[in-house]
């Protein structure tokens, strides 16, 4: 049980490790960050937990083309789903920060508008899967936009915003910022930032797993009248 169950436990004690240190340890006064620069913390973990669940619902999606399964569309479904409640968190994280740091919530900055426009590809997903009755072909269809979503993902999150002027690090016409740069990561952050990435990305996996094994009951009930 407990070999089955350590990364679970791991997760868990990351997260309660990164709440504690994450609000308690003293971090460097840069900029007009100030202290809002702990929620580097919590803020951008959940873009790497988000990319990291999307990644294993496209390669479950391409792995569904190649050997059509039920339960592949299933795994590729509900990846997705925690996907898209982790871009939300990261969406509403990175407007809580931009209100002390750019003085609003929304300020059309290339980085918010991409990543708007992804999790809004990723919502059609949904919406798509829900208006087709037939299972295969849901299934079919579905694997193909979940590609295709993916694929646009990965522009408008990752690459467009660094070509453009733009008020978030990394974009043209922003100096490196040492609250979010790697290299320059304060050492003292760096010991709270990598465990916090670790823990909210097996935390989603945790949470998927949990929905994928409660859909696969269904679907067996289902079979079994």
């Amino acid at each position: 049980m407990l070999r089955q169950s350590w990364w679970k436990i791991l997760s868990v004690l990351l997260l309660i490790y990164t709440f504690i240190a994450g609000f308690t340890i003293k971090v460097p006064m840069i900029g007009n960050l100030y202290a809002t620069i702990r929620n580097l913390f919590f803020h951008v973990p959940m873009w790497f937990g988000m990319m990291i669940v999307f990644i294993t619902s496209v390669v479950y999606a391409v792995k569904y083309l190649r050997s059509p399964s039920l339960n592949t569309d299933i795994y590729s479904a509900n990846y997705a789903k925690t996907g898209i409640v982790y871009g939300i968190l990261g969406l509403v994280t990175g407007a809580i920060w931009a209100k002390y740091a750019w003085g609003e919530y929304w300020s059309n900055d290339p980085k918010q508008i991409g990543a708007a426009i992804a999790l809004l590809i990723y919502a059609a997903y949904f919406v798509l899967r829900n208006s087709i009755p037939d299972i295969d072909k849901r299934a079919k269809i579905a694997a193909v936009y979940n590609i295709f979503a993916f694929a646009i993902l990965v522009p408008t999150i990752w690459i467009l915003p660094r070509m453009v002027e733009s008020l978030h690090p990394g974009g043209q016409g922003v100096e490196g910022n040492p609250g979010i740069n790697g290299n320059d990561l304060d050492p003292a952050m760096r010991k709270v930032f990598w465990p916090a990435v670790i823990g909210w990305t097996l935390f989603g996996v945790w949470i998927t797993t949990l929905k994928i094994r409660y859909e696969l009951l269904k679907e067996k009930q289902l079979a079994n009248g």
